[in-house]
């Protein structure tokens, strides 16, 4: 069996953020959304989420879109199978979680 390809370790950087895991969460649903849009139920300001939107961007789980002069953003699940595929065999080698035996 092949092994699948090496996720780059920036995308686990990238995820290890909650409000990036946010806005990847508010976009998971095909939605293309502005910077604005995000910012508006986000606990940072505009600023703050364009700035994790670049940090996103450059691992390739978010891409822009422009409509007019807005940008909007939109998620691009395509690391997150890398991930997810490395990341399988690693589980299926340990099994099922044990219970907690308190």
């Amino acid at each position: 069996m092949v092994a699948p390809p090496r996720p780059d370790a920036r995308v686990f950087a990238a995820l290890g953020d909650a409000t990036r895991l946010e806005l990847l969460a508010r976009l998971e649903d095909g939605a293309l959304l502005s910077a604005t849009h995000l910012a508006a139920k986000a606990p940072v300001s505009r600023q703050a989420v364009s700035k994790h939107l670049r940090v996103l961007a450059d691992v390739g789980l978010v891409a822009d879109v422009w409509r007019g002069r807005e940008r909007l953003w939109k998620l691009n699940p395509e690391p997150l199978h890398t991930v997810a595929a490395w990341i399988r065999p690693l589980i299926s080698q340990q099994g099922p979680p044990k219970a907690d035996p308190s």
